[in-house]
């Protein structure tokens, strides 16, 4: 589609190619495999594992909207982070951001480690810091930006001019902004991951992730590595991701807008002490000034749900040192700040005064 509008582009996204009954909505093609009219004549399908027109609308999609020439749909996003994982062989060297997502870390300090693959965790919004870190054998720069539950921003322009001069791989989760507020590969990213979970899906009913690149060879190892392991999409879960990418760009103002008023008024607040909000998207840490109004914060909302996960309609309020960095070791998580009394609040697109009033009721 010929416009430069990232909001309509949301809305119509890819066409289904084999679309002859004139419906809006992507079709479920919901079939395992697909038949061949003779020898050597194919509908250009042959079994969903490698290809299902309903994931393939979603991954044009996907790459339509990060600017990318190849996008490819997982199952989950920790699915999509394994592939990236497979590119790399023992004895290399990875540089990675310090405040991750804890399945990441997961995944990097016990799967990688076994694999003879070593990461380096550091501050990456500190060019120099990872100009020092990179090795004869460093491979990639992983970037999470803003990270999760610190916020800390990466500047990806500047990264990944370094990463282009020593040939390493510039790899970027952009779940939490999104291709509306953020394009790694306009930026100089080779590959952006997505949790599809969160903010692409937005209604918290389905699991997805997503790799994108704007390289061509780099596509093709994907591709293979994909259709190998086998942990693609499945057609309804596509079609769920795609209902809800239609709504994101509209998602996402008052998603904004609604963080944005409630960052302002948390930092008015006697009882929290610190509020990390990076400008735009939903997504809000803060420390509270006790474990006693953690816990009663966590107890007491009742339209916010405490509950793990991010980017829905719902608002969500996790704590990230029992769920999604339960993982992470101890010295790690309070070097960071990630303390029992830090919360991460997913603001969703509910009255922002309910909301308010929901956290106020909690902590008094």
């Amino acid at each position: 589609m010929k416009t430069a509008n990232i909001d309509t582009l949301c809305v119509h996204g890819a066409k289904d190619e084999g679309n002859v009954t004139g419906a809006i909505t992507i079709p479920i093609y919901q079939s395992a495999t697909f038949s061949h009219p003779s020898v050597g004549i194919s509908t250009g399908y042959d079994y969903s594992r490698l290809q299902n027109p309903t994931r393939e609308a979603l991954e044009k999609t996907m790459a339509i909207l990060e600017g990318g020439a190849c996008a490819l749909a997982f199952s989950t996003g920790m699915a999509a982070a394994a592939v990236i994982m497979e590119l790399f062989c023992p004895g290399d060297h990875i540089v990675a951001s310090e405040d991750l997502y804890g399945g990441s870390v997961r995944l990097f300090n016990n799967v990688l480690a076994k694999n003879g693959v070593e990461v380096d965790y550091l501050y990456t919004g500190n060019i120099g810091s990872v100009r020092d870190r990179i090795r004869s054998n460093t491979k990639a720069v992983f970037v999470e930006t803003p990270t999760n539950p610190m916020m800390q921003i990466t500047d990806i322009s500047d990264i990944a001019k370094l990463c282009h001069k020593h040939n390493l791989l510039l790899i970027v989760d952009n779940t939490f902004f999104t291709p509306i507020y953020q394009q790694p590969l306009k930026l100089g990213a080779d590959i952006v991951l997505h949790s599809g979970t969160k903010y692409l899906g937005g209604h918290n009913d389905t699991l997805a992730g997503f790799l994108v690149t704007n390289r061509e060879e780099l596509a093709e190892r994907l591709r293979f590595l994909h259709k190998t392991i086998g942990a693609c999409l499945a057609p309804w879960d596509s079609f769920l991701i795609l209902r809800g990418i239609k709504t994101l760009a509209i998602r996402m103002e008052r998603i904004t807008e609604n963080a944005s008023k409630i960052s302002a008024w948390l930092e008015r607040q006697s009882k929290i002490e610190n509020v990390l909000y990076p400008g735009k998207s939903g997504m809000i840490s803060f420390v509270a000034n006790s474990t006693e109004t953690t816990r009663k914060i966590l107890s007491g909302v009742k339209v916010i749900a405490y509950a793990e996960s991010l980017g829905g309609v719902e608002s969500l309020i996790t704590y990230p040192i029992l769920q999604t960095h339960a993982d992470v070791p101890v010295e790690k998580r309070e070097s960071l700040g990630i303390t029992d009394r830090l919360l991460r609040l997913s603001v969703g697109i509910e009255n922002v005064e309910d909301l308010i009033n929901d956290l106020k009721a909690a902590m008094s």
